[in-house]
């Protein structure tokens, strides 16, 4: 069985080498970048199976870039990773994405978050809950 690939963007190197490290236990890591700029070419360029963004980053954040990929690859399953608990940018984000994970839960849910939008379903980090956050009635 061949393992998925995942292209990573985060912009704090020791948060995305710690990050980059959990997923590679289950996942063949690409590439790791820093902005969405970087993200954009580098799933042009690898074509990975999906992506886990951090949303706030230098210069196109990564809603943005996440916007732009999938206007060219509508199926490309993108998990948002990040410290905001926000439940109106989770919804803004899973209106684009299917994956939202809080960065304090990530070693725990973001090997989930990928098995669930790699297999067509929504992942919301388990401190948000699922009830408002979700548009059109995705299924989990």
């Amino acid at each position: 069985m061949t393992r998925a690939t995942i292209v990573l963007a985060e912009d704090h190197p020791p948060v995305a080498e710690q990050i980059r490290a959990l997923l590679g236990e289950e996942f063949d890591v690409l590439a790791v970048v820093s902005h969405g700029e970087a993200l954009v070419k580098a799933v042009r360029r690898l074509r990975p199976d999906a992506v886990v963004t951090d949303i706030s980053m230098p210069g196109m954040d990564g809603m943005q870039a996440a916007r732009e990929l999938l206007a060219e690859r509508p199926e490309l399953p993108i998990v948002f990773m990040t410290v905001h608990d926000d439940p109106s940018l989770a919804k803004a984000a899973l209106a684009i994405g299917k994956g939202y994970v809080l960065k304090a839960a990530a070693g725990d849910e973001l090997p989930d978050a990928i098995r669930s939008v790699l297999d067509n379903r929504y992942f919301v980090s388990a401190t948000l809950g699922r009830a408002d956050l979700l548009v059109n009635g995705p299924r989990f």
